[in-house]
């Protein structure tokens, strides 16, 4: 049975059992059984879970490891953690997040002014908060605030203007300064899609002119004992532990430089998000572990201090991908499969049919496990034989359609008859057997990066996973748009299963969509948010769903985009009688998904 690379992504938080996947917590609920729980409450459409418990496992795990790293090379620096906010900031992540960091005073990073306020009004107290990207004088002025809070936060500098507009707060508010931090333009960069976030051209950071600059600037106004930390980013999801024990020995010796220039009260490293995490379904591309990452830097930045004579730097991660990608999965219904037309009912054979229409009936007729694959290759051969007849005008279009059902009869009894359990016979045949299955959900709202950057997300059916799979599936969202579609990939790629959908649901999960898929969804067709809800359990492992979250009515999303709605209730009152505007506004304050046949 296909697995779809549960051992590779899952990280051991799911599991298949008597043909449903499940969740490896507590009471270990099946993903259907909640997607039905849910649905009987009168939610509709796709579903987003959020599932609190592996934020908090994936804190822990990341504490853990590096302390474990610590005190495995008795290293005298400490270890510390910020979440990006840009990765997620909706609340239904955020607040199971701080408080899941609570105990390990787990931070936040800010990289706007919007992220600096929630940063602001809900970071613990005692935890960092790290602020970077571009500034104006006004955020700047926040982060003064902040520090009045008495939040501990640091602004890290990433041009030296920046360090002067600092100077310029000072004098006129005479208010404490925040910590200072200097972003390290490397020339170590990550690989892959986000490589241009890292590396000598990248978009941010201080070259080696500019950190001394910087160090001038701050020693030449009595000011040097606030820069506490240096910062790096080489790349988000980095697939190569090689590429990030570079940037750290890059690092650690301009930390031992600035140490030696009076840096005193330097104390810190901030080494940045870029943590992998797993996606594909196919292969690894993370060819690192978590405890090998940790013992590197720690490994490798006291190798440094030692040959630099300086003390250990304590060491700050933003690994927020890691954190947040498993923590949320989407479900959504399969609305129609597009070969659900080619029924044996549909088929309307004539008195007198072309040869080749009576072979294909008499394939069907005939077929049997001995030969199925034999037969379904010469039916397709049949069709794209009679295909060309219609275009040449020799048969007519009843013909067309009673070729294409009968090729498609025959290939879904040679399938069942066949029962493949080796993949890579499908793989010989399947860019002709694919099968185009519409799912409720838009790409473009819930799978954002897919769409924009071809990024990779686990998708599996929750369901059926004891039967074979052998369609080759192309899966189109309900978007009027031809770019919301997954195709089919022959090197990487979905089957799923032949569904009568007219006599029960079927659930596609899509997995680690909590990293940047909220904030980065697009409102195309304007399809807003799917519905959310937490997931999760009481003290004796029982599940409950709580903070839920419905997905838009139609009305709301008009508001949103500034509609008057009383005008568009004037328009729709004027032009129908009450019993059709009654029907129409019920509509209204429905969401904007479809709804599924056994709705």
């Amino acid at each position: 049975m296909n697995s779809y690379g549960l051992k590779i992504w899952s990280e051991d938080n799911f599991f298949i059992e008597d043909g449903l996947i499940k969740l490896n917590h507590a009471s270990k609920p099946a993903f259907l059984d909640i997607y039905k729980n849910l649905k009987s409450q009168g939610f509709k459409g796709p579903l987003l879970l959020r599932f609190p418990h592996l934020i908090k496992k994936q804190i822990a795990t990341l504490f853990n490891t590096f302390e474990h790293s610590i005190k495995e090379y008795n290293y005298k620096g400490s270890f510390s953690g910020v979440f990006p906010l840009k990765v997620n900031q909706v609340p239904n992540f955020l607040f199971p997040l701080l408080r899941a960091g609570k105990k390990y005073a787990y931070g936040l990073e800010a990289g706007s002014k919007a992220e600096l306020v929630l940063a602001m009004a809900y970071n613990n107290l005692g935890a960092h908060i790290m602020v970077n990207g571009f500034k104006d004088k006004e955020m700047i002025h926040m982060a003064f605030l902040a520090k009045k809070m008495g939040h501990k936060i640091t602004l890290t500098i990433e041009g030296l203007n920046e360090l002067e507009t600092i100077l310029e707060v000072i004098k006129e508010t005479k208010m404490t300064s925040p910590d200072i931090g200097l972003r390290i333009r490397l020339h170590t960069s990550g690989s892959g899609i986000w490589a241009k976030s890292g590396g000598i051209n990248s978009k941010f950071g201080l070259n080696a002119t500019e950190i001394l600059q910087a160090f001038k600037i701050l020693e030449d106004n009595a000011l040097i004992d606030l820069l506490r930390i240096i910062h790096f980013h080489i790349g988000s999801s980095i697939s190569s532990i090689q590429t990030i024990k570079k940037a750290i020995k890059e690092t650690g010796n301009i930390y031992a430089e600035l140490k030696k220039l009076g840096a005193k009260a330097l104390d810190s490293i901030n080494i940045g998000g870029g943590l992998g995490v797993e996606y594909s379904q196919f292969e690894k591309t993370k060819q690192y572990s978590l405890e090998e990452f940790s013992n590197d830097i720690v490994f490798l930045l006291k190798e440094i201090a030692l040959q630099k004579n300086v003390k250990e730097p304590n060491i700050f991660t933003e690994s927020g991908r890691f954190i947040a990608a498993s923590s949320a999965v989407l479900l959504a219904p399969v609305l129609e499969l597009f070969s659900s037309e080619y029924e044996y009912e549909n088929l309307k054979l004539k008195k007198q049919n072309p040869k080749l229409i009576s072979e294909l009936y008499d394939l069907y007729l005939s077929l049997n496990k001995k030969y199925a694959l034999e037969y379904m290759h010469d039916s397709l051969d049949c069709l794209e034989s009679l295909l060309t007849l219609f275009d040449l005008g020799y048969i007519d279009l009843q013909d067309r359609s009673n070729a294409e059902i009968l090729t498609n009869l025959i290939i879904k009894k040679a399938l069942e008859l066949v029962n493949i359990d080796d993949y890579s016979e499908l793989k010989k045949i399947d860019e002709k057997i694919q099968e185009k299955y519409l799912v409720n959900f838009s790409i473009f709202q819930s799978l954002p990066d897919l769409w924009g950057i071809d990024q990779e997300f686990p998708i599996m059916p929750i369901s059926h996973l004891d039967k074979n799979a052998t369609r080759s599936a192309s899966l189109w969202d309900i978007t009027c748009d031809s770019d919301g579609e997954i195709s089919f990939n022959d090197k990487k790629p979905l089957y799923l299963h032949d569904i009568n959908l007219k006599k029960e649901e079927y659930i596609l999960g899509f997995f680690n969509v909590g990293a940047y898929q909220d904030t980065l969804g697009m409102k195309h067709n304007l399809f807003s948010h799917p519905s959310e809800v937490l997931i999760e359990f009481d003290k004796k492992g029982q599940m409950k769903t709580n903070q839920a979250l419905q997905s838009q009515k139609i009305i709301d999303i008009l508001e949103d985009l500034d509609y008057d709605i009383l005008h568009l209730e004037k328009v729709f009152k004027s032009k129908l009688d009450d019993k059709s505007y009654k029907i129409l506004k019920q509509y209204l304050e429905e969401n904007n998904y479809l709804k599924t046949i056994c709705s």
